[in-house]
């Protein structure tokens, strides 16, 4: 830290009790001045050779208050005032980056300028102000810091504005150039203090990142933090990220409770500022800071319960890289008013906003305009893909909330059913784990939540433990079993798909009702009905023979006899495997003695007559490549 000293006298100010302050000389003191509650007993010179204002002032006293003077409204109080005393009568005096804007806004208000005398102690502070303490990193700081308690002084003598550009400044310098003395919140190194047993005598270099100076602004008063990243941003050339990094370090640093998305302290309308403030500083540059750090500002100010404009500018800014996201970043708790353990509302306005973007995104700027590369075509079918993995994860978490209403699941994993989706099998585990946690749903509803599901898109895994859920309606199954049979058949070279009978086609997405289904409205209710235990037994070994099957067709499959030796033998095989599953699946939709009077209108089609059906096959495009080996990891989907 710099400092100066003033004056070479030894200091001679005495105490006498609280408020009486006096110089200890042989000559009798001559007047007297109220500063606040403290009297100070002084003499009038040297006192008046160097303050024009005190000359004023006892110009208009009479004998009768004997030299009373009363300054009740000088900045900085008795002990500014008491340094430019001390500095009348030439004792010493040591300023430095704490007292030296008391000094100067009280000398100023003392009128100590060079005309009523030279050398005066304006002129010397103003020295040391503009060769010592703006060139020092930390005292700037501190210098601004101090500033705010003498208001409007401070800034009418440009002491903020010089502080201010001193700092933005010295935010720009080359990192090279900056020695890690700049920071007083950061402890030395071992290498730097001599006290690393490995210190050779040689300095190494450090590696200065280039937001160095982000954690030593933290300390700054929240007005005066805005004025510097203000006056930073208005220089231009700092890197958007680095801005961004800023403020998530004074967000940080001066919420306390932040990093939980709640805040701990007694000052409400303190904090809502200073998140509107941060709000209105983020950099328009997209990325200039991370998806995670926009919805903690975004939970903060639901829990602080700031404006809708601020809130309303967080959710469009995270709707712009929600596909940086995590399922971890999106577990806001929800107001202490709802039943529902996380707020899945505000989760749905983001998917939406995500959407807006993704609509406008593409037609508000122009091609060679400079806002493209700040918003790029924005809903690529990679951030589609994030993004709908991200919120069928999320999903699977909130799903353990048994207040969680179907209808707020449901609306929030449809605004993700159109985006591209290598997989299902993350909207499968969330609704598993739906139905698990509300087995008390309807049919109906068990009905809706499992449309959500394309059962072609199922990972071997998945299907494996599908076929065994019974918490999966029968419906959802048999479509399972019958697309897992297309693709073994696929795979070992059949090259169709099994034609099963117009109720089982029926069921399966695309595919028209026939007219076995329309004579009565039970067989629906059977297939919404949860299987039974002895049902899904049979088609779990139904499942497992197709995977046997396709392992043996793998590995004959050597030249083109062998391959249709496999066709032939897979083609059998999943004869018989059909005449199985026919068997189950009579039993499963007969709804008695009725099979017979619905089947009798499409006969090609009955589950009785497996070699017409058999004799029937359609082209599938339904790709993938069944595992041999799917019971090691069914404990993904529990």
């Amino acid at each position: 830290m710099k400092f100066m000293k003033l004056g070479s006298k030894p200091d001679q100010f005495q105490t006498k009790g609280d408020n009486i302050r006096y110089v200890a000389t042989e000559l009798a003191t001559d007047m007297v001045i109220n500063v606040g509650d403290v009297k100070f007993y002084l003499h009038k010179f040297p006192l008046l050779s160097k303050s024009f204002r005190l000359q004023k002032l006892t110009a208009h006293t009479d004998e009768e208050s004997n030299d009373e003077i009363n300054i009740d409204d000088i900045p900085g109080g008795p002990a500014a005032f008491e340094i430019c005393a001390k500095f009348c009568y030439g004792m010493a005096v040591t300023l430095n980056a704490y007292n030296v804007v008391a000094a100067r806004c009280a000398a100023e208000y003392l009128e100590m300028y060079e005309t009523v005398e030279k050398g005066n102690i304006i002129y010397k502070i103003e020295v040391f102000l503009t060769s010592s303490i703006f060139r020092s990193w930390k005292d700037s700081i501190i210098v601004l810091q101090t500033t705010k308690a003498f208001l409007p002084w401070s800034e009418e003598l440009k002491i903020v504005s010089r502080c201010l550009d001193s700092v933005a400044s010295k935010a720009y310098i080359d990192t090279s150039k900056v020695d890690w003395s700049y920071t007083y919140n950061r402890k030395k190194l071992p290498s730097e203090n001599g006290s690393d047993p490995l210190w050779n005598g040689v300095q190494k270099q450090q590696y200065v990142p280039r937001d160095w100076w982000v954690e030593d602004l933290s300390e700054l008063h929240i007005d005066l933090y805005k004025r510097v990243i203000t006056t930073i941003k208005t220089k231009g050339g700092m890197s958007s990220e680095v801005i961004g990094e800023a403020l998530r370090a004074y967000a940080y640093r001066r919420l306390p409770g932040f990093s939980k998305g709640t805040i701990q302290g007694s000052d409400p309308v303190k904090y809502q500022y200073l998140i509107d403030m941060i709000t209105s500083l983020l950099p328009t540059e997209k990325h200039s800071v991370s998806c995670s750090f926009l919805i903690r500002l975004l939970q903060t100010s639901i829990f602080l319960e700031c404006g809708e404009t601020v809130k309303s500018e967080l959710k469009r800014r995270i709707g712009l890289q929600l596909d940086e996201a995590s399922v971890a970043d999106l577990l806001l708790r929800a107001p202490a008013n709802e039943i529902t353990t996380y707020d899945i509302d505000t989760v749905h306005e983001l998917v939406q906003q995500f959407m807006l973007q993704k609509r406008s995104g593409q037609s508000d700027f122009p091609e060679d305009s400079g806002f493209q590369e700040m918003y790029p075509a924005f809903a690529s079918d990679a951030s589609k893909v994030k993004v709908a993995r991200v919120i069928d994860g999320y999903l699977a978490e909130v799903s353990r909330d048994p207040n969680l209403p179907l209808a707020k699941f449901v609306n929030v994993a449809e605004m993700v059913s159109g985006f591209p989706r290598p997989s299902h099998d993350g909207i499968y585990r969330a609704i598993d784990m739906y139905l698990k946690e509300h087995p008390g749903i309807t049919k109906s509803e068990r009905k809706r939540i499992c449309k959500l599901m394309d059962c072609r898109k199922l990972s071997a895994e998945a299907c494996m433990h599908a076929v065994q859920n019974e918490r999966l309606p029968l419906r959802v199954v048999v479509q399972v079993l019958f697309f897992e049979q297309a693709r073994a058949t696929t795979s070992s070279g059949g090259g169709s798909t099994p034609d099963l009978a117009g109720t089982i086609k029926g069921l399966l997405p695309g595919e028209s009702h026939g007219s076995s289904r329309s004579a009565t409205t039970n067989t629906d209710e059977d297939w919404d009905a949860v299987p039974t235990a002895e049902e899904l037994k049979a088609l779990k070994g139904e499942l497992a023979t197709l995977r046997m099957r396709d392992k043996e067709a793998g590995c004959n499959d050597t030249n083109s006899i062998d391959m249709k030796m496999s066709a032939e033998k897979a083609s059998g095989g999943k004869a018989k495997g059909l005449i199985m599953s026919k068997k189950l699946f009579s039993k499963l939709w007969s709804n008695k003695d009725r099979l017979s009077e619905n089947s009798s209108s499409d006969t090609s089609e009955s589950p009785g007559s497996s070699n017409a059906g058999e004799s029937k096959s359609t082209p599938s495009r339904v790709g993938g490549i069944p595992c041999p080996n799917v019971s090691c990891r069914l404990t993904n989907f529990s």
